[in-house]
């Protein structure tokens, strides 16, 4: 049994009463949360299981702590229509889909913080922003030259140590070159950094939800910036 896992599934008769849709309560777990640590899952008119992640679609809903094993468990243990008492069909590949979903939600706001001048790309212009404070964030494609990422880490000890901050500026590898280039077009990167502002850090809440998405548990963004399961 892993740690996601709650002691004991309730029985196919079980009245659910764990399971409160109203309540903010994981399907999965049954631990409660509040809205930025759970995904909101609701029907479609034709019966469909989709994200709502933005919170604000009609109808009764249902939710799921962020993280894919998670989700991939409610599909495979038919807990939607349990929770939802409705006949309810979870796609085979919802995990994915959120994901993917994610993922656009980040790359959007990325693109709010570059017209908005919070958002910089390139190593240089990167190990500027980490060594004057500007940076709030870096980011490295999965593929990026250890050596790129190495200069680019020494860059953010130092500050974390010549500043004494609580923690260095996180770090996130989430998606590759090729796949950023099919995102975001020319505003592909290798390495990046998001600045101070309303936008720069939208893009940093919605890395960590994406990371944490994929990994399970806290986001381990502010430890360095490992390489991230896809």
């Amino acid at each position: 049994m892993t740690a996601h896992e709650p002691d004991a599934l309730p029985d196919e008769d079980d009245d659910l009463a764990g399971y409160d849709v109203n309540g903010r309560m994981c399907i999965v777990t049954r631990e409660s949360g509040s809205p930025e640590e759970l995904i909101r899952f609701v029907a479609a008119p034709d019966g469909t299981i989709v994200a709502d992640l933005k919170r604000e679609l009609p109808g009764r809903g249902c939710w799921v702590k962020i993280d894919r094993s998670l989700v991939d468990r409610a599909v495979a243990k038919k807990l939607f229509a349990r929770a939802l008492k409705m006949d309810v069909k979870a796609a085979d590949d919802l995990g994915a889909s959120v994901d993917r979903l994610l993922a656009a939600q980040l790359m959007q706001m990325m693109n709010m913080a570059r017209k908005a001048g919070q958002f910089v790309s390139g190593s240089a212009k990167v190990d500027a922003a980490v060594r004057s404070g500007a940076a709030v964030a870096v980011f490295h494609a999965t593929d990026a030259a250890d050596d790129g990422v190495r200069k680019i880490d020494q860059a953010r000890k130092a500050w974390h140590l010549g500043m004494e901050t609580e923690e260095e500026i996180p770090s996130f590898r989430l998606f590759s070159e090729s796949e950023m280039e099919g995102l975001m077009g020319q505003n592909a990167f290798i390495h990046a950094a998001v600045l101070a502002g309303q936008a720069g850090e939208g893009v940093v809440k919605r890395a960590k939800m994406l990371e944490q998405y994929r990994i399970g548990g806290q986001s381990r963004a502010a430890g360095g910036a490992g390489r991230q399961k896809q």
